[in-house]
């Protein structure tokens, strides 16, 4: 059996890392450097950086800060924002990522995710997909969050996954920030859509959220989170240790 993944998530906005709830209210909680080397310490699979301004600011993602980030982790890292062109897959694929995000540029521009699928294999392609209902429906959302495409979420994924995306990030913008447990009947439509690894993303408050997620969604392969994280309310691992101890399979 695969093991599940721990991921926290470094939302980057001027070189700092923020934390808000439904994608609203954003304050400062420290430097993504040394929070890099923190996780890359303390027992996290992976860690995520998103420049979560450049798509919506309509710049390129800020490479300076991701180098100095990437150069103090030795987990595999996946890097998010401003990814527009093949050239800006290249650009932080040089910066020391290992994988790279794409949400707006992607809606963009729907061939980029084969594009850059072929060039640099499916494996390093993840979408990463900003969902909100609207009246019942899933809807997906770019900018950051800002702006609704009027796009159906589930179809929008299985279109992406078929052109080559290997990862999917579902982050529910209902659940984000609220730590009332992951959006689960959100997930469990994506994980019947595709056959890649899924990443449930928002909503964990306590290491039973985590408990819940890979109890109720055997498909799910990772939960990513934030703030919990970074403000010490659930250590990476002891909830590992939690997790094991649920016959739930993850590397301690």
């Amino acid at each position: 059996m695969i093991a599940k993944r721990i991921i926290p998530c470094l939302d980057v906005k001027n070189g700092r890392v923020v934390k808000g709830v439904n994608f609203l209210g954003l304050s400062d909680v420290s430097s993504p450097i040394t929070l890099a080397q923190y996780y890359s310490e303390c027992g996290a699979d992976e860690l995520v950086f998103y420049d979560i301004t450049a798509s919506y600011e309509g710049r390129e993602l800020f490479t300076d800060i991701l180098r100095e980030t990437a150069s103090k982790v030795f987990i595999p890292l996946t890097v998010g924002g401003g990814i527009n062109t093949l050239d800006d897959f290249d650009r932080v694929l040089k910066c020391g990522a290992d994988k790279v995000s794409v949400n707006s540029g992607a809606i963009k521009n729907p061939s980029l995710v084969g594009e850059a699928a072929k060039k640099y294999g499916d494996q390093c392609v993840v979408l990463s997909v900003d969902v909100k209902r609207v009246d019942g429906v899933f809807r997906v959302f770019a900018k950051g969050g800002r702006e609704n495409t009027g796009m159906e979420a589930i179809s929008w994924i299985k279109r992406c996954v078929a052109a080559g995306a290997g990862e999917v990030v579902v982050n529910s913008i209902d659940t984000d920030g609220v730590k009332k447990g992951f959006d689960l009947e959100m997930l469990d439509e994506v994980c019947n859509a595709v056959n890649v690894p899924v990443i449930a993303s928002g909503g964990a408050g306590c290491v039973e959220d985590f408990v819940t997620l890979f109890n109720t969604l055997p498909k799910v392969d990772a939960g990513l989170a934030a703030s919990i994280f970074h403000f010490g309310e659930v250590d990476i691992k002891d909830l590992k240790r939690k997790l094991s101890e649920k016959n739930i399979n993850v590397r301690l």
